[in-house]
């Protein structure tokens, strides 16, 4: 069964174009390309952050947009998990707090849903399992950029997401901290097996995470594959001179 199916051309005020389509059945398919290929934009696309020009976007069995037949689902009924490089905790709220506001992010819709369709994201595992217990009482400012990273994924895991959408996420961290923040996603995705969307520009990343990769490059298509294969083929991208800043 295809998890996510995604078509888009858009067009930014810059010039940039997005002219991008791609499929995945796999678990963690990973967005790979140098900054200003499209990346960020297309999660913002699914996350309805931006509405783009023309779209089709399919989460499972349920459509998400689709500009053709006038379909598009407000962000926060689409039950997408957004973790952000910059983490945008809140920084007047403890980590308890922060951790809170995933929950009020439910939807009242999912009540259709049986128990063992809907995935149970339980407040005392997300805190075991991201190893947060000593963090609770504490703000954001108090936090190293691993800690904060940590966080911002028990908040979205706590939504309890169809999809989650990770941009960059250890773009903040201190690299001598990366390895041990990897190691907290792989919990994550053991433990919920909730299907994810992971931009990166760095491979190592990439083969250690993802089952399928789809390489970007100028807001197109390069490649896609297994990430041995598709990663082979990334040679030489040079984003445009007309990109956003941040894409």
């Amino acid at each position: 069964m295809t998890l996510i199916q995604f078509q888009c051309k858009h067009q930014f005020a810059t010039g940039f174009q997005l002219d991008i389509e791609f499929e995945s059945s796999h678990g963690v398919t990973a967005l790979f390309g140098q900054s200003g290929s499209g990346k960020t934009s297309v999660l913002n696309i699914i996350a309805g952050v931006i509405r783009a020009q023309e779209a089709l976007v399919r989460l499972g069995d349920r459509v998400l947009c689709d500009a053709q037949s006038g379909i598009y689902l407000q962000p926060e009924r689409r039950h997408v998990g957004f973790v952000f490089q910059d983490h945008l905790l809140f920084p007047h709220l403890s980590v308890t707090k922060n951790l809170n506001y995933g929950y009020r992010c439910r939807q009242s819709d999912r009540k259709g849903k049986t128990q063992n369709q809907k995935r149970a994201v339980d407040f005392d595992r997300v805190v075991n399992v991201l190893e947060l217990k000593d963090l609770l009482h504490r703000f954001p400012r108090n936090l190293s950029g691993g800690e904060k990273q940590r966080v911002a994924i028990g908040r979205a895991l706590l939504s309890e997401p169809d999809l989650l959408l990770m941009d960059e996420p250890l773009a903040a961290v201190d690299d001598t901290l990366k390895d041990r923040v990897l190691s907290y996603f792989e919990k994550v995705i053991d433990e919920w097996s909730i299907p994810t969307l992971y931009v990166s520009h760095n491979q190592s990343e990439v083969h250690r995470l993802a089952e399928w990769v789809v390489v970007l490059n100028s807001g197109k298509v390069q490649s896609h594959g297994k990430p041995e294969k598709a990663l082979d083929s990334n040679v030489d991208q040079k984003p445009t001179s007309n990109q956003p800043s941040k894409t």
